[in-house]
């Protein structure tokens, strides 16, 4: 957690080291992290839109739609088929007393707060010995940007246009800034085409 007044920035993992810890969280049946950080990397959402998702929102759906809590715009989400197993598989090691309850539920019964989950996210990148400086919940939503970013290849500008949407900021600008791409990261396109 930050002092109070400061500003701090959440920074990205690197794709391969983001799967390796879902699937480690997973096997050390930490379920409820493991989906929150594979729903977080894989939909871009922000933690406050993730903690009040249930069951019945997402559990055997192909898509969804929620209004996002901090700019009450709609968004549509899509559910690739690995995500799709992998909420079964969380589910079914949960057994939630009832799909309508939230995914997001700590060991008291009752929904995480942003601040727990960034306490909990400060011990992953410890015990987990994550390649990162700043780690916390916004972290995934940072990942999910750099990711899409990445597989962008000669079409990185058309995927700093459909990021800024999703993310719904008021400029690529903006949305380049926000994920940390560098001058010299989006020369490198022009260097992938050949003559």
């Amino acid at each position: 957690m930050s002092a109070k007044y400061s500003k701090t920035t959440a920074d990205f993992l690197s794709w391969d080291q983001n799967l390796n810890l879902i699937r480690k969280l997973f096997n050390d049946k930490k379920f409820e992290i493991s989906l929150f950080v594979a729903v977080g990397s894989f939909w871009g959402l922000r933690a406050s839109d993730i903690l009040k998702l249930k069951w019945v929102d997402i559990l055997g759906k192909n898509d969804f739609v929620l209004i996002e809590k901090k700019t009450g715009k709609r968004r549509e989400i899509k559910i690739n088929p690995q995500l799709k197993q992998h909420i079964k598989e969380c589910y079914d090691s949960i057994r939630p007393e009832s799909d309508g309850q939230p995914i997001f539920l700590s060991q008291k019964n009752t929904t995480y707060s942003i601040q727990r989950l960034n306490a909990i996210f400060k011990n992953i990148k410890t015990k987990y010995n994550l390649n990162v400086t700043n780690f916390s919940t916004h972290s995934m939503r940072k990942t999910f940007g750099r990711q899409v970013f990445n597989k962008a290849g000669t079409n990185a500008e058309m995927a700093l246009v459909k990021l800024s949407q999703l993310f719904n900021h008021s400029s690529v600008i903006v949305t380049r800034r926000y994920l940390g791409i560098t001058r010299d990261e989006l020369l490198q396109t022009y260097d992938a085409l050949t003559f």
